[in-house]
């Protein structure tokens, strides 16, 4: 072998072969998804020794020219005074390097919008390149699973996000020669048969653990019941306090909460765009960022050609603001700003953006709804400039679930990430601001479109720009989650409409507080008798309990019930709602219903299980020990090699591994969270139980002193009923204390017994055995007698 140290002073890399000590040898650390480490001791041997630099680049190689290992010291060198010889003081010096990924652990990841809808392997490469363009070679990264959301954290290293895109998508990952290695887990797999004469049986260690056929999965904060609730304003009242806290998409766990709220910030500073945010197609040059504002100056007069879009989509669940900034037109124009496209950013495939047309010299500003424009219009006028706001609101928090994996469920086969359906709620409203008229500021905005879009995608493309022939400057455009809660009211004899939500410099009428409360502001008070309605879910701890019959069954034998149970709290990935709890308790038991094992063997590289002329962490070892009666599928987790003999390339490997039974390979657990689940349904593994459908449409139609009357929204099925109680508690036959009562109609009337009053409704199935749907409507109602 060959170690070859690069000191940074131009000389290229030195031999340092013969400066390596006999003792301690050479010490190389492989860790799953970990940077390897090379400890090293040197003596110096002359006059023309020199001292390795911090930061110097060390490569160790096999006589036939393949890398052992590659990669930078990471600290200064320590020496130890030898004593006087015959060419001077000598010294010992350790020296400690990290694989290659150091130099992209030394350096701080840019502040950049989640990733949304892709590939795992796609955001490591983008990852990489956000560092160091052009630097490593990429292409041993495979794209395996796509991942729904993830959020890049500065704080964290380059290697501690490929080790959760690792669990993500049950990968693994290493750096060697600048080149970058992601690919799943359990190939080559390598045989270990203690039969086989090249073996050493007794350097073999197996250690069998129990089985698990019994878990609780806890996850994140998850959106529970679905709540309206009910006021009515009086003329002077602003302020109105709320059944629940809502849900808000930041309160869930997955992210820091300084950063949660904003999407993106962007006020076009520098010269042009940011390529972290922006993708432009701009085959005219009509886009420029010039002065701190996006300008556009023209266009190729085609629908599609002359775009700026936001690099990652836009899931459409929860609540969404987009904010397409203050819009100054210098001309008549033609295209559409802050479209959301499902397919192609064309004006015909826009699902919801502003369509912005020509008229005389002016243009006129009108609602794009599934690529048709409809509603009212704005005439632009000189001067003005123009905030366009879209609101997207959809009871689905979540379009996408989580996917798990196991062994037997790897990349594009986990349980989980099934598609979340979904109407939304959209809302455009344009508010005209004049500089030379302050007032105009605080005035409320104009709603140019309030509907609700049938089964929207679940993920769009943000098109800021698509020019035909566009002549405006944009100054900035915010991407918002906000309070999942929807804020509709009535007056007496006409229609409802959504109240805008957020500041009120951007032409909002009301906010949602922290107390929880709904605080209209002082220019927009409900009249009397406006009926008010806050449409939002509430919030509570997504948590899943799963079972193996079969297994319990086998195991129940001499007394014992043939239970074994465990709690597992979710780091990653993230379970954010109990039917994602459920899909990671199958996925868990997938494994752990059948034997756990761990091991280690120790043996020369001459006689590498398989044959194999190196090891590294996450490949797979077919384990046949019949003499332990194992054999058992596991993954490398750590392999420790002592380089004895590097003359003739000859080390010792001590080769660590486990099966996913032992340790999961796709899920990373944490501390389990202090709860009671008495009331917790046990879901089956193989067929996970179907609930009835949740009554997301309930709601109070009409209110009397002594009657409230209520729609459910749907025909209640044949063999199904209603059950309506004051608390959310008691569910079932068996308990009539907090009973309203139980009905088999979609419209049904029951009693008013205070000003303040809750019902909490669940579809059920009839015949026994009883079934309820999972979350309750929750309709509180505060109105005057």
């Amino acid at each position: 072998m060959k170690l070859t140290i690069d000191n940074l002073d131009q000389q290229g890399p030195r031999d340092y072969t013969n400066a390596l000590a006999a003792a301690p040898a050479l010490h190389l650390k492989r860790r799953l998804n970990q940077p390897s480490e090379l400890q090293s001791t040197l003596i110096s041997n002359g006059p023309g020794f020199m001292v390795p630099e911090l930061g110097g680049k060390m490569q160790l190689t096999k006589s036939d020219g393949s890398f052992m290992f590659t990669g930078y010291i990471t600290e200064a060198p320590e020496f130890e005074y030898l004593g006087w010889g015959e060419q001077g003081p000598g010294y010992r010096y350790r020296v400690v390097a990290l694989s290659d990924e150091a130099v992209l652990d030394r350096k701080t990841l840019p502040t950049r919008s989640p990733f949304v809808a892709r590939a795992a392997g796609g955001i490591l490469k983008q990852l990489t390149q956000d560092l160091l363009p052009g630097s490593f070679d990429l292409g041993g990264i495979s794209d395996m699973d796509l991942i729904a959301w993830y959020r890049s954290d500065p704080q964290k290293t380059w290697s501690e996000h490929a080790a959760e895109l690792c669990v993500l998508a049950r990968a693994s990952y290493r750096v060697l020669n600048a080149q970058i290695f992601f690919a799943a887990v359990g190939t080559p797999l390598r045989t270990l048969d203690e039969a086989s004469p090249l073996s050493s049986p007794g350097s073999l260690k197996v250690k069998a653990g129990d089985v698990i056929n019994d878990v609780i999965v806890v996850g994140d904060t998850e959106p529970q019941d679905y709540v309206k609730d009910y006021f009515v304003g009086d003329g002077f009242t602003l302020h109105f306090n709320l059944s629940q806290k809502p849900f808000t998409r930041f309160d869930s766990g997955l992210v820091d909460h300084r950063l949660a709220p904003v999407l993106l910030d962007e006020e076009y500073p520098g010269a042009a765009l940011r390529l972290e945010w922006w993708s432009q197609a701009d085959p005219t040059s009509a886009v420029s960022v010039v002065g701190g504002a996006l300008v556009i100056a023209g266009g190729t007069g085609a629908d599609g050609q002359t775009t700026i879009s936001f690099v990652e989509k836009v899931e459409l669940g929860g609540a969404v603001v987009l904010v397409h900034g203050d819009v100054t037109f210098s001309g008549a124009s033609n295209g559409v700003l802050g479209g959301l496209y499902a397919g192609a950013i064309t004006a015909g495939g826009c699902l919801a953006g502003f369509h912005v047309a020509p008229s005389g010299t002016q243009s006129v500003i009108q609602a794009l709804i599934n690529g048709a424009a409809v509603g009212s219009t704005v005439v632009t006028q000189s001067g003005h400039q123009y905030s366009l706001t879209t609101r997207l609101f959809a009871p689905g928090t979540y379009r996408q679930q989580q996917g798990f994996h196991s062994a037997q469920h790897t990349a594009g086969n986990e349980r989980g990430g099934a598609t979340v359906a979904a109407d939304v709620r959209v809302v455009l409203e344009l508010h005209d601001e004049d500089p030379a008229n302050p007032g105009t500021f605080a005035t409320p905005s104009t709603v140019l479109y309030d509907g609700v879009i049938a089964g929207a995608s679940g993920f769009c493309t943000y098109a800021l720009v698509n020019a035909a022939a566009m002549h405006c400057s944009i100054t900035f455009t915010r991407i918002l989650r906000v309070s999942d809660a929807v804020i509709r009211s009535a007056i007496p004899g006409q229609s409802y409409r959504t109240r805008l939500t957020g500041s009120q410099i951007d032409g909002a009428e009301c906010h949602i507080t922290s107390e929880p409360a709904l605080l209209f502001y002082a220019a927009n008070p409900p009249v009397s008798n406006e009926q008010i309605e806050v449409t939002y879910r509430s919030r509570g701890r997504a948590v899943a309990r799963v079972q193996d019959p079969t297994s319990i069954a086998a195991l129940g034998t001499g007394g014992f019930d043939g239970l074994r149970g465990a709690v597992r709290t979710l780091a990653l990935p993230h379970a954010k709602t109990s039917d994602d709890c459920a899909n990671a308790g199958s996925a868990f038991l997938d494994d752990s219903i059948g034997q756990a094992w761990t091991g280690q063997y120790e043996t020369w590289s001459d006689f590498l299980p398989g044959g194999a002329a190196d090891i590294f962490p996450g490949e797979g070892i077919q384990v046949t020990a019949p003499s332990r009666a194992a054999n058992f599928t596991a993954t490398v987790r750590e392999v420790n090699v002592e380089i004895l003999d590097p003359a003739n390339d000859r080390s010792r490997y001590a080769i660590r591994f486990a099966n996913d039974a032992s340790e999961s390979l796709a899920m990373k657990f944490m501390g389990n969270h202090s709860q009671h689940w008495s009331d917790l349904a046990i879901l089956n593994r193989g067929v996970l139980a179907t609930a009835p459908g949740d009554l997301s449409a309930a709601e109070i139609t009409l209110v009397s002193s002594t009657t409230v009357t209520i729609d459910i929204g749907m025909t209640v099925p044949a063999g199904f009923a209603v059950e309506v109680r004051r608390s959310d508690s008691g569910w079932g036959p068996d308990n009539d204390r907090n009973l309203v009562g139980r009905f088999s109609t979609r419209i049904f009337t029951v009693t008013r017994l205070a000003r303040v009053q809750n019902y909490y409704l669940r579809l059920y199935v009839v015949l026994s055995p009883t079934t309820f749907s999972r979350r309750s409507a929750a309709l509180h109602l505060d109105y005057p007698l």
